[in-house]
């Protein structure tokens, strides 16, 4: 049946939200304000698919990426800059709101820069056992083939090109793949998962096929295949051989941004933590002005910044561990000696070292996340340990989607 439906506002998600006394709709790709045609999708009695627009908003403005709409990795491509970024600073006030926590928050910073610079890019075999290479369709499973992406760091020129040669050459494995690919300093490094041991005739091909395609490094499970150059990134002053797979923020600039924003409030801090460190995005930069302890569960993550930090001129003592800060975090004697400590947990958060470090007396946590819920229970936790959060900064590095990423101040009373 199709529907005609009011879009009263601009849900979480970036859909179109339809309020009535029987509860909300969901729809997709539409604005506050527009009066739209949808019709039911099964199985999600809450969501309607958009099927036109009849009355458009004066906030709508044309998709940039043909592939919006079908591909999933952009939700708000069609929403004109200044209601978009209202939109995405409310989504860090009001999950804060409805957590009862009351801070200032910033403008919002666009951090989106040149563009993403790591991709995961999947291929299955479809319908007709058609290899398609490109990422998930919009609230699906399928895959969207796709043979550009005018979000991509230009640094990433060639990966869709690699990672359709590698997923046929691997074609006869006939398992579904997950190609990542990073923009080093010296090409395309990529990570296959997914194929299973091969034979070494195979293994032959896809190094070969590496060569072709000038990567940089080319690994599978992390074991590698071939290493023309080292992959390297600039952190600051350093230079980061990256491990295989390695997590690096989405863009550089939100990267930079995120360290600067953090490195602005260090003070005259002269020994520092930095909790789930990752290859040390924010360490390598910290050690410019402070002594640094880094600390996360990737043990080849903290052995590359254990490489990179004194080989660096100019950087303060840097000393990284493997630890699993889930598990085992940082106990209040064990940071007694830090005048500030920063952590940077995955999206599910740092409940455990946030416990730890509210029974603290740390004169200066910063906390960032890329995620708003989760950073709300863990600041709850901290406040209620007697640090007063002063000051929430959001950063806008995953552009056109639902994500955000934010830098808070906690100070201890």
């Amino acid at each position: 049946m199709i529907q005609t439906l009011t879009i009263d506002q601009l849900g979480h998600r970036g859909d179109g939200v339809s309020l009535s006394p029987g509860g909300a709709t969901y729809v997709p790709f539409a604005l506050p304000g527009e009066t739209v045609e949808a019709e039911p999708v099964q199985g999600h009695p809450d969501r309607r698919k958009l099927l036109r627009v009849e009355v458009p908003s004066p906030d709508r403005v044309a998709p940039f990426c043909p592939h919006f709409g079908v591909c999933g990795g952009c939700a708000i491509q069609h929403l004109r800059d200044e209601p978009y970024r209202t939109w995405k600073r409310n989504l860090v006030i009001e999950t804060l709101a409805q957590a009862g926590i009351d801070v200032p928050v910033d403008p919002l910073i666009d951090a989106h820069g040149a563009g993403r610079r790591r991709i995961t890019l999947h291929a299955r075999r479809g319908t007709h056992d058609i290899l398609k290479v490109g990422f998930s369709a919009n609230a699906s499973h399928d895959i969207i083939a796709i043979d550009h992406c005018p979000i991509l760091d230009p640094a990433l020129s060639g990966a869709l090109e690699a990672a359709w040669a590698l997923a046929e050459a691997l074609t006869p494995v006939g398992k579904p793949l997950d190609i990542q690919v990073t923009a080093t300093e010296n090409g395309l490094d990529i990570d296959v998962r997914g194929s299973g041991p091969l034979p070494p005739k195979m293994i032959t091909s896809l190094s070969q096929l590496a060569d072709k395609h000038k990567l940089a490094r080319l690994t599978r499970h992390g074991e590698l295949v071939l290493l023309r150059r080292p992959p390297v990134v600039a952190i600051g002053k350093a230079k980061v051989t990256l491990p295989p797979g390695a997590f690096l923020q989405a863009t550089a600039l939100g990267e930079q941004t995120l360290a600067e924003l953090a490195m602005a409030q260090l003070g005259r801090a002269k020994q520092v933590a930095d909790l789930f460190c990752g290859v040390g995005p924010f360490a390598l930069r910290l050690a410019e002005k402070a002594r640094v302890f880094a600390c996360d569960s990737d043990a080849p993550a903290v052995a590359a910044l254990q490489k990179a930090a004194p080989a660096t001129p100019g950087l303060k003592p840097v000393k990284a561990e493997a630890r699993d800060l889930f598990r085992r975090p940082l106990a209040p004697p064990e940071l007694r000696d830090f005048d500030a400590v920063l952590f940077d947990p995955p999206r599910q958060g740092a409940q455990a070292q946030a416990t730890q470090l509210a029974a603290s007396r740390v004169p200066l946590v910063l906390a960032v996340s890329c995620n708003a819920t989760t950073f709300a229970r863990d600041a709850k936790l901290l406040v209620n340990g007697g640090y007063k959060l002063e000051r929430v900064i959001p950063v806008d590095q995953f552009k056109y989607t639902p994500h955000v990423e934010l830098v808070a101040v906690l100070r201890k009373q």
